[in-house]
């Protein structure tokens, strides 16, 4: 069975592959791997989600924005440090995907908020979001939750590593 062109399917080592082919037949040389959050505490209003965006087209592209079923809205956001403070801003003009490169959203750096949690996320489930982009428009991820101690995503029996 072939997947829905702007559905992505989990592969191999919780690696994510996005369709690639656009409504009208252009093909946006994207792709999405390790989409991972954190356990959350029962109550607790957000979460963090990350992953990685390579962008193998020839024209530069933009994450906007995001969707999902377990939070009321879904941010973009950068940390970064100022004077020996950490800071977490809101990014509001998206994100840059350059062309033939990659974006990698980490802790400590750019990352996505989930603000608004309604329900607690469990260590081992997945969940959709649905990612806009300025040129490729929407496509679907899949986050799997890993421990609240996580520093990456679980390759086999790494997680982090």
């Amino acid at each position: 069975m072939i997947p829905h062109p702007k559905i992505l399917a989990l592969g191999t080592a919780a690696s994510l592959i996005a369709g690639t082919a656009l409504a009208d037949g252009r093909q946006t040389g994207l792709s999405v791997q390790h989409a991972w959050s954190r356990e959350t505490a029962a109550g607790q209003a957000v979460g963090g989600g990350f992953l990685t965006i390579t962008n193998s087209g020839s024209r530069d592209e933009r994450l906007l924005s995001g969707t999902t079923p377990v939070a009321a809205e879904v941010q973009l956001h950068t940390m970064t440090m100022d004077g020996g403070v950490m800071r977490m801003r809101q990014v509001t003009d998206g994100i840059a995907i350059p062309a033939k490169g990659s974006v990698e959203l980490k802790p400590g750096s750019y990352h996505i908020m989930f603000m608004g949690l309604r329900r607690q996320l469990r260590q081992g489930e997945r969940f959709p979001v649905a990612l806009r982009f300025q040129r490729a428009g929407s496509v679907t991820v899949q986050f799997t939750v890993q421990p609240v101690a996580a520093t990456g995503p679980m390759e086999g029996s790494h997680a982090g590593h």
